[in-house]
């Protein structure tokens, strides 16, 4: 189901079909360094992933982590965007992550600008925040761009590695 569409991507809703996906990105360099190994190492953990996580905040929450088409390459599947709302935050979390080979290109901004926009018409969210990790630059300037603002540290996971907090009222 898309969600939306900007000039060059789809954001569309995550299925079970996508587990080899997610396996493949959850286990890119990337995202071992900065989101952090999730244990993912078959389609099956995949798909077990997708189900307590995208399709359960579907159903509890009305919005979630979707995924990113590339309209060029045949709608392939290139990345991840979306909202969570985490027992640990405050607030709904807005995140996002590509495979290698589709980092850099604006993509993360293009498709986290329409979440934005859909968290304040659609969700009526007041606030969005953001968690990273101190070292993933990237991120963080892609947070700024996005006018979200850093407020604090934070070590909201019970673990040794302290996050940066960024928020902005919608």
């Amino acid at each position: 189901m898309i969600i939306v569409e900007t000039e060059r991507l789809i954001i569309s809703k995550v299925t079970l079909k996508d587990a080899p996906f997610f396996l493949e990105l959850m286990n890119t360099p990337h995202w071992l360094k900065y989101i952090g190994d999730r244990n993912i190492r078959s389609v099956k953990d995949a798909e077990e992933a997708i189900k307590n996580s995208h399709l359960k905040s579907y159903k509890d929450n009305g919005f979630g982590f979707y995924k990113v088409l590339l309209k060029a390459e045949n709608n392939k599947t290139i990345g991840t965007v979306g909202l969570i709302k985490r027992d640990e935050l405050d607030d709904v979390d807005i995140g996002f992550g590509f495979l290698p080979e589709y980092e850099g290109k604006g993509f993360g901004f293009e498709v986290s600008v329409e979440i934005m926009k859909l968290a304040k018409s659609e969700f009526k969210l007041k606030k969005v925040v953001a968690i990273t990790n101190p070292d993933n630059h990237n991120s963080i300037k892609l947070l700024e761009k996005l006018g979200l603002v850093f407020e604090k540290r934070i070590n909201p996971f019970e673990e040794d590695k302290e996050l940066l907090l960024f928020a902005k009222a919608l």
